[in-house]
């Protein structure tokens, strides 16, 4: 997910799009367990989860 794609999107869609990343972690966390064919999609959806938060950030100091 691209910065500049976030930056497009409205307040509420970057905080259900952040909701959604942390079921998928969730998800990824109770997989673990069984063991996960991809285990690169933990780092992948922490920083696309650091990237909304931080966009984020950026419109609450805009406003």
């Amino acid at each position: 997910m691209k910065v500049d794609e976030l930056r497009g999107l409205s307040k509420e869609e970057l905080q259900n799009k952040a909701e959604e990343l942390h079921k998928q972690l969730m998800d990824l966390n109770f997989k673990r367990r069984s063991g996960v064919e991809k285990p690169h999609l933990f780092a992948q959806i922490r920083k696309d989860i650091a990237r909304i938060l931080t966009v984020l950030k950026e419109k609450e100091k805009e406003a």
